[in-house]
């Protein structure tokens, strides 16, 4: 719950920062250089598209080599494919390096280390359990998950093929979900080199040979290179901090209670605002994740359902029905997402949370429907007045902001004395002595 707090903290200082962060530091480009780009988290489209830039930055500017910090747990199959085919189709030396210590590259960072020209690992960390697996905890027929497991199978193999790695070590990474650590993935001839740190690695990649995809042999010469760092800009962060699961989903639940909120109390504004754009993103995630349409539709009906609880006497089964709606849409958004799901512990927060808010607000609306509403000569009765002449029994009070003629009920009422009306009958009132005491 922690780092989910932390990653919407980091929304909100990305979403004010955007303009400042748009590029990485730089070194001349008149001297050799080697670009460093640095992944860390979900592979979803945008670490495809940075990693692209990043790629094509480096082949424009002719660098040494690129090389790529990888720390990943995984990611979507679509958004790996477009990494590995690039990555396989650079024209500039390419190499993964999974750090730093205690990093992983596993599932979708497996493929993308072993297609690299070099792939290094730092001592300590972790490479493999590629095995596909179902979002939301569902179950897979076992006819078509044997058709994934082979093919994820079949692509691995390919990979490590034409990068001359182990293909029977690398098949069962994705056919029995085998883990490597860095020494027995060196072992196994599953990557090139351990390094402790960038320039150790850098070191060890000079004078190393390979072959680009157009078939040309390079040998590369890391001597009297600098590194260029070129990192996320800062709408690059923004879009992967918010394509996280678990992201989306608080996304989608301030937008829900923005929009009830202002629904209940209109001309509120702030919370119409905040809402819409919290919709938006919370659609931008739940799209770049391949949420399920009918996971989405739920929720958007249990939206429905909370608003309609509103303005209809339901006795809280519509609110009651918005809460079921919400958890089996919670429970089926990712099931279409094979390694993507929302934390359990989240989505029970979320709906009690969701469900107290709305339980306050049918609440206050009910308390201010049995409020007497009075209004006109009927929202007079028992107000304050002032005089404003001695009222003998008869002279002028200034009440809700007017001058009214009135009769004194008992004694005589001096200029300036409060006193408490006590009838309304056309244009006139009736007043009383506030209290015993009076003045001038």
């Amino acid at each position: 719950m922690f780092r989910l707090l932390f990653r919407i903290s980091l929304l909100a200082l990305l979403a004010v920062t955007i303009a400042a962060g748009l590029g990485g530091s730089t070194i001349s480009a008149s001297s050799p250089r080697i670009e460093v780009l640095h992944v860390e988290g979900t592979i979803v489209p945008v670490v495809a598209d940075y990693i692209d830039r990043g790629i094509s930055e480096a082949e424009d500017n002719n660098a040494t080599a690129c090389i790529i910090e990888l720390n990943t747990p995984g990611g979507l199959l679509d958004s790996t494919d477009r990494i590995v085919s690039r990555i396989m189709n650079a024209e500039v030396p390419i190499v993964v390096y999974v750090s730093p210590v205690n990093a992983w590259a596993a599932s979708a960072g497996t493929f993308i280390t072993l297609s690299a020209h070099i792939a290094a690992m730092t001592p300590g960390t972790t490479i493999g359990a590629a095995h596909p697996v179902a979002g939301g905890d569902q179950e897979i027929p076992e006819d078509q998950m044997k058709k994934i497991v082979e093919f994820s199978a079949k692509w691995m193999e390919t990979i490590a093929e034409k990068r001359g790695r182990n293909m029977e070590e690398a098949r069962l990474a994705v056919t029995e979900s085998k883990s490597f650590t860095d020494t027995e993935a060196l072992e196994q001839n599953l990557i090139d080199l351990r390094a402790d740190n960038l320039e150790s690695l850098i070191s060890q990649i000079n004078g190393r040979k390979i072959v680009l995809a157009k078939g040309e042999e390079v040998t590369i010469d890391t001597a009297g290179s600098g590194t260029s760092k070129n990192e996320m800009n800062g709408i690059e962060r923004l879009l992967q901090v918010i394509s996280d699961p678990n992201i989306a989903y608080i996304l989608f639940t301030l937008a829900t209670i923005g929009l009830i909120t202002e629904i209940s109390n209109p001309g509120m504004v702030f919370p119409g605002v905040a809402g819409g754009i919290s919709l938006f993103l919370a659609f931008y995630s739940l799209g770049v994740l391949n949420a399920y349409w009918g996971g989405i539709a739920l929720l958007v009906l249990a939206v429905g359902l909370f608003v309609a609880e509103y303005f209809t006497t339901s006795f809280g089964l519509l609110t009651a029905g918005g809460v079921a709606s919400m958890i089996i849409g919670s429970l089926i958004l990712f099931t279409h997402t094979p390694g993507v799901e929302v934390n359990r512990g989240l989505i029970a927060g979320v709906t009690a949370a969701i469900t107290a808010f709305a339980i306050f607000v049918i609440g206050a609306i009910i308390r201010g429907q049995k409020r007497r509403k009075v209004t006109g000569a009927e929202g007079m009765l028992g107000k304050l007045a002032k005089a404003k002449t001695n009222l003998a029994p008869t002279g002028t009070v200034l009440a809700e902001g007017e001058l009214w003629t009135a009769t004194a009920e008992s004694d005589r009422i001096a200029r300036g004395e409060e006193v408490i009306i006590t009838k309304v009958e056309a244009l006139k009132l009736w007043v009383a002595r506030k209290s015993k005491e009076s003045g001038e």
